[in-house]
């Protein structure tokens, strides 16, 4: 009957190491698979928000789409101009794209 007890307890030894190289790879794939990819957008998009100029066509998180008229770096403020005479202030961080980098629709 120790035997058999003894023998449980390696075997269950054994499996415990197999769960947390599992719980590892689980993360490691998330990691790969998640987490760098969405580091990489915030990257591409910050990257962006610090190189608009004026002129530049923007699509604001709304989905406005728009030009930019004007840039207040101390406040971090971006005047677009969506249609004649129509200029809406829009925060820095809510700027996103380029609408001629975006995939057009047929």
């Amino acid at each position: 009957m120790t035997q058999i007890i003894l023998a449980a307890q390696g075997a269950q030894g054994g499996s415990s190491m197999s769960f947390i190289i599992m719980m590892v790879a689980i993360f490691a794939i998330m990691y790969f698979f998640m987490i760098k990819p969405q580091q990489k957008r915030q990257k591409e998009i910050q990257n962006f928000q610090n190189s608009l100029a004026e002129g530049a066509e923007v699509i604001t998180g709304g989905g406005i789409y728009g030009t930019v008229k004007k840039i207040d770096l101390t406040t971090g403020i971006i005047e677009i101009k969506i249609a004649d005479g129509v200029v809406i202030k829009v925060d820095k961080g809510y700027v996103f794209k380029d609408p001629s980098s975006t995939p057009q629709q047929k």
